[in-house]
C-alpha cells in the first residue's frame, strides 16, 4: 500500500523523468503493471522522453489468448510484454496479423456485443492505434480470417481483407462473405465476386507491391488494383498455381512466403525434409507468372541429422501410412534480414536459421502451434484520424 501511494503522490514530470531512464523492455513492463501510465505515451508533452526502441521480433498469442508479447531477435531483451498497452483495454486483444511494421488486433466477443466484430490496427513504435467501424457477423457462430495489408513504401494506407468462413461443426466449406476496409475511406466495401468455395487458411499470405497473395490449398489467391477502393471498386482477384512440388506437402504443412527486392518467394519442407526449398514467382506481366526455383537450405547440416519425416495413418487406425509428418515446420520467412524461423516440434523449440551462415539459433521454448509472425518496427504514422493517438 505504502509503494502505491507513492506512486500516486509523484508528478508527471517526475514519473516521466524516470520512466525515460529505462530500456523499452522495462517502460513495457511499467505499463502493463500501472496502467495510468500508459497515457504519457499519448501526451505530446511527454511521449518524446519516453523509451522508444521496438527492436525487431516474432509477435504471437498463446493459446489461452492471454498477453501479446514480442520475442526479440537480439538476446539481450528477450521476450517484451506490454508492446500493446498503449491500446483502450488491450488485455481483450487478440491478435490476427502483423505487416510492415502495422499489427491487427480484434476485441474478443466477450468484451463487445454478440452482433459486433471490432477490428483495431496499432503500430507499436509510433504508439499509434485505430479503431475501426464495426463490421457486423450475420450468424450466431461467426468465423473469420483476418489479413492486413500494409507497405509504406507503396501507399501510406493499410487495408483489412476480412473473410467470413461457412463452417459446420468446425469443418470449413468455403467462404460466405468478404469484407474490404480501406483506411482512406473508411468504409468497408463488401465484394461479392469472390467464388464462395474457396477455403481461406489466412495462415500463409504475403502484401507486396500492392498486390496480396493468399494462399488456398494448391493455389494462390492473388489481390490488385487496391487504390480503385477509393471509388467504391473492390480489387480484382486472380488465382495462381503453386510450384508443381509443393502440390502435394502443402496438404500436410504450410509453406511460407517471403519477399526480397519486391519480389515473392515460397519456401517449403523437400518431402524428405532434408531441405527447405524456395521458389521465386517470376512475373511476366499480362497476368503470366512462373515459379522458379531459387535454392535448397540444408536442414540435414542445421540439424545434424537425415531422418525427419514420418508417416502415419492420419488417425483413422487403418494400414495405409499416408499422413506425411516432419520434425519442423516453417513459421515464418524473413529473406531480406536472412532468416527462416523453425519451429521443432520434437523438442518442442523456437529456432532461427541464418541463410547465409547456415547455423540454427534457439530462440526460446515455442508453445504448440501458436502463430508467430515477424514484426519489423514502421516508423510511418497513420493516417491522421480522430480515433488515432497523436
Amino acid at each position: 500500500l505504502h509503494k502505491k501511494l507513492t506512486a500516486v503522490s509523484l508528478t508527471d514530470d517526475l514519473v516521466v523523468d524516470i520512466l525515460s531512464r529505462l530500456t523499452y523492455k522495462s517502460f513495457c513492463r511499467c505499463k502493463c503493471a500501472y496502467k495510468a501510465w500508459s497515457a504519457f505515451s499519448s501526451d505530446p508533452d511527454y511521449r518524446e522522453k519516453l523509451p522508444k526502441k521496438v527492436t525487431t521480433g516474432l509477435l504471437y498469442q498463446g493459446h489461452n489468448k492471454s498477453a501479446i508479447p514480442l520475442v526479440s531477435l537480439c538476446p539481450d531483451d528477450g521476450e517484451i510484454d506490454g508492446i500493446l498497452a498503449d491500446v483502450p483495454h488491450y488485455e481483450h486483444l487478440e491478435f490476427l496479423d502483423c505487416c510492415n511494421g502495422l499489427v491487427l488486433c480484434k476485441y474478443r466477443s466477450s468484451y463487445t456485443s454478440t452482433n459486433v466484430c471490432r477490428f483495431v490496427v496499432c503500430n507499436p513504435a509510433t504508439r499509434e492505434w485505430r479503431i475501426l467501424p464495426d463490421t457486423h457477423p450475420g450468424t450466431d457462430d461467426p468465423c473469420y480470417v483476418t489479413i492486413l495489408a500494409f507497405d509504406p513504401s507503396w501507399s501510406p494506407q493499410f487495408y483489412i481483407f476480412n473473410f467470413h468462413l461457412k463452417h459446420v461443426h468446425g469443418l470449413i466449406l468455403g467462404t460466405s462473405k468478404l469484407e474490404i476496409f480501406q483506411s482512406e475511406s473508411l468504409t468497408w466495401l463488401e465484394d461479392d465476386t469472390l467464388d464462395r468455395d474457396i477455403n481461406i487458411s489466412g495462415r500463409t499470405h504475403l502484401f507486396v507491391n500492392g498486390m496480396l497473395y493468399v494462399s488456398v490449398g494448391y493455389e494462390v489467391l492473388v489481390f490488385e488494383g487496391l487504390e480503385a477502393m477509393s471509388d467504391g471498386i473492390p480489387p480484382y482477384h486472380q488465382t495462381i498455381s503453386l510450384p508443381p512440388e509443393a502440390s502435394y506437402l502443402s496438404t500436410f504443412t504450410n509453406g511460407c512466403f517471403g519477399k526480397s527486392s519486391g519480389i515473392l518467394h515460397y519456401a517449403l519442407p523437400h518431402e524428405n525434409g532434408r531441405s527447405i526449398v524456395v521458389w521465386t514467382l517470376d512475373d511476366f506481366g499480362h497476368h503470366s507468372w512462373t515459379w522458379t526455383k531459387m535454392c535448397h537450405l540444408s536442414m540435414t547440416d542445421a540439424f545434424g541429422k537425415d531422418e525427419f519425416v514420418h508417416y502415419d495413418d492420419g488417425g483413422d487406425g487403418g494400414e495405409d501410412k499416408w499422413f506425411w509428418n516432419c520434425d519442423y515446420r516453417i513459421v515464418d520467412l524473413d529473406l531480406e534480414r536472412g532468416f527462416v524461423f523453425l519451429h521443432d516440434q520434437k523438442a518442442n523449440k523456437l529456432l532461427s536459421y541464418n541463410i547465409s551462415g547456415g547455423k540454427l539459433n534457439e530462440i526460446q521454448d515455442a508453445f504448440g502451434w501458436d502463430l508467430y509472425y515477424v514484426y519489423v518496427p514502421c516508423y510511418s504514422g497513420l493516417p491522421a484520424q480522430e480515433t488515432s493517438v497523436q
